[in-house]
């Protein structure tokens, strides 16, 4: 996918997050994030949107910025979000997609792109989370093309996530049938998994993950999924988590 689609996605998936979040009301339970509350989710995002805004403009790319601090009150947090989200984009657009970046110690890009990549999987997954809080079954289904970007790229993260819960080893293949894609995590204990493309979605694996783009794409972000695992479960549920 391109630089401008991402960005695109972005602010899609951000308005629809906003109007479900604001639908929903602050105080609504995320049924998908135990423990939080839609203002919880809310000053997730946009301290996340407010953070990569920064990231985009620091002088040392060597140094983790910290989060920002967000307003506690409702009104206040939205207003605070528009403006962060608003700056974040508009830095994704002004800059160049190439340009070196901070980025997760481990990750196999360090750009301009690779973050607005990965804020619009972020913001979409959030959507979802927004749209779950309502308390109806979401409609939603992600395209194939961009849910199999988003598998690619969270399989990524998992590789370079806390390996020291590890405790299992084997392989798992996860296969988006609509998408014509598939791919291989190598895990092994107290390592970080290997993922590579499978060029045979019928290989042997220890487990396997399949379904539609849509359902694997929730299903490895950990999100409500139609996705059918097989094999062992242990192994699949054993990945390092973010």
């Amino acid at each position: 996918m391109e630089h401008a689609e991402f960005v695109d996605h972005i602010l899609v998936q951000a308005a629809a997050m906003r109007g479900a979040a604001v639908e929903a009301g602050p105080d609504a339970e995320v049924p998908s994030c135990p423990g939080w509350t839609v203002l919880d989710l809310v000053r997730h995002i946009a301290r996340v949107h407010a953070r990569v805004g920064e990231i985009l403009v620091a002088e040392d790319i060597t140094v983790r910025p910290d989060f920002p601090r967000a307003p506690q009150r409702w009104d206040e947090l939205l207003e605070w979000w528009d403006t962060a989200l608003s700056t974040m984009v508009r830095r994704f657009t002004d800059l160049d997609p190439l340009a070196p970046t901070w980025m997760f110690p481990g990750a196999a890009e360090r750009t301009v792109r690779a973050w607005a990549r990965r804020m619009a999987h972020e913001t979409a997954i959030h959507r979802l989370d927004a749209e779950l809080a309502l308390g109806v079954e979401s409609r939603l289904t992600f395209a194939p093309e961009f849910a199999a970007d988003g598998i690619d790229e969270r399989l990524g993260l998992r590789a370079i996530g806390d390996s020291s819960a590890v405790t299992t080893g084997g392989t798992i293949l996860f296969h988006a049938a609509d998408a014509g894609r598939a791919w291989t995590m190598t895990v092994r204990p107290g390592q970080n998994p290997e993922v590579t493309s499978a060029p045979d979605a019928a290989m042997h694996t220890d487990a396997v993950v399949a379904g539609t783009a849509d359902a694997v794409y929730r299903a490895v972000w950990g999100r409500p999924s139609t996705a059918v695992t097989t094999g062992s479960h242990e192994l699949v549920e054993s990945l390092p988590r973010l």
